[in-house]
C-alpha cells in the first residue's frame, strides 16, 4: 500500500497524493516499504550527489560550499550565482560555457534570466571544471557518450548496485537515468559511511554543513537538514527525495503524481519510521487562503 498525503483546506480534504516510501536501517536492510519501491523511477536531481561523486573521482577539485553547490538544485540566490561563477573561474571559464537553460531566480524581483540562475547550474559548472581537469571536450559535455557522462554513469551503477535501466534527458539537458528506490537508498548510504577524506565523505560533510547551498535559504530541504544533525537530503523533480543519516540509515520517497508539496510530509514519515523524534520537524506545509493559513498538507491517518 502507498502512503497518502492529503491536502486539507478549511476542514475539507481537497486532494490526495499517493507516495512510494522505502527506509533502510543502519545495516542496510529494509525497515518499512510502501508502494512499488522496486519499480524503477527517475530520481531526477536526487541523483546529483552521485554525479558529483563521479566528478570528484575524475579529478574535480572542489570543497565546502562549492562542492555542496555541485550537488544543488538551488534557488538562484546571489550567493548561488556567485558560487557558480567561482567554480567556472577556477577552471578558467565563464558562464558562456554553460549548456543548461536560462532561468529566473526564485526571487522574481530580479527581472533578468541567466544560466547561472538555473537551479542545476552548479552541477553544470562542476561538469565543465571536470572536463577542463581531464582535457575533455567542453561543447559536448552533456552527450551521453562523452567521457564525463560515462564516468558518472559508472559511478551511479556502482553505488546503486543496478544497471541504469533507461536513459533520457533531464530538464537541464543532462543525461537522466532510472533506478529503483532501493538502489538510491543503497547509494546514499555510501556517503556517510565513506572513510575520512574519501570523496564520498567529503560530499556528505559538504552537504550537511551547507544545506542552504544545495537548495535555498528558505526551502524545506534546508530546514529539515538544519533540524536533524547529520541528515543529508536531496530532492528531485516529480516528487522524488532521498536522504541518509550519519550511521547509514537511509530512505527514499516518490510522489506518484509528481507533486512536490507532498514530499516533506512523506519524508518526515520516513524519518519517523527510522526512530527519529519528529516533533521539531516541518511535518506539514501550510495551505493559504486570502494570505492566511486555512489548512495544511499532511500525512493521512492510514495508507491506501
Amino acid at each position: 500500500m502507498s502512503l497518502v498525503v492529503e491536502v486539507v483546506r478549511s476542514g475539507f480534504v481537497e486532494s490526495r497524493h499517493h507516495v512510494r516510501m522505502l527506509t533502510v536501517g543502519a545495516d542496510g536492510r529494509p525497515v518499512e516499504a510502501h508502494g512499488a519501491v522496486h519499480v524503477p523511477a527517475s530520481p531526477r536531481s536526487s541523483m546529483k550527489p552521485l554525479q558529483a561523486l563521479g566528478m570528484l573521482r575524475a579529478g574535480l577539485r572542489l570543497e565546502g560550499e562549492l562542492l555542496a553547490l555541485a550537488c544543488a538544485s538551488h534557488a538562484g540566490e546571489p550567493f548561488h550565482a556567485e558560487g557558480v561563477r567561482k567554480i567556472l573561474a577556477g577552471a578558467g571559464l565563464d558562464e558562456s560555457g554553460l549548456r543548461c537553460p536560462e532561468d529566473y531566480p526564485e526571487d522574481r524581483s530580479v527581472p533578468e534570466r541567466a544560466r547561472v540562475f538555473m537551479n542545476c547550474s552548479g552541477k553544470h559548472a562542476a561538469m565543465l571544471a571536470t572536463c577542463v581537469a581531464n582535457g575533455w571536450p567542453l561543447d559536448t559535455y552533456l552527450d551521453i557518450t562523452h567521457p564525463l557522462q560515462r564516468a558518472i554513469r559508472a559511478t551511479a551503477e556502482e553505488l546503486t548496485g543496478e544497471r541504469m535501466s533507461a536513459a533520457g534527458v533531464d530538464g537541464c539537458g543532462a543525461p537522466l537515468y532510472f533506478v529503483s528506490m532501493l538502489g538510491m537508498a543503497r547509494a546514499f548510504r555510501a556517503f556517510p559511511l565513506g572513510e575520512a577524506g574519501s570523496p564520498e565523505r567529503r560530499i556528505f560533510e559538504a552537504v550537511t554543513a551547507y544545506p542552504e547551498w544545495t537548495s535555498g535559504s528558505s526551502r524545506a530541504e534546508s530546514s529539515l537538514m538544519r533540524a536533524v544533525p547529520g541528515l543529508m537530503l536531496k530532492s528531485g523533480a516529480e516528487g522524488f527525495e532521498v536522504f541518509t543519516l550519519e550511521d547509514g540509515r537511509a530512505g527514499a520517497v516518490k510522489v506518484e503524481d509528481g507533486a512536490a508539496r507532498a514530499r516533506t510530509p512523506a519524508t518526515v514519515a520516513a524519518l519517523r519510521s527510522l526512530g527519529l523524534e519528529t516533533g521539531e520537524l516541518p511535518a506539514t506545509t501550510p495551505v493559504l487562503g486570502g494570505g492566511r493559513v486555512v489548512g495544511e498538507v499532511r500525512l493521512a491517518a492510514t495508507p491506501a
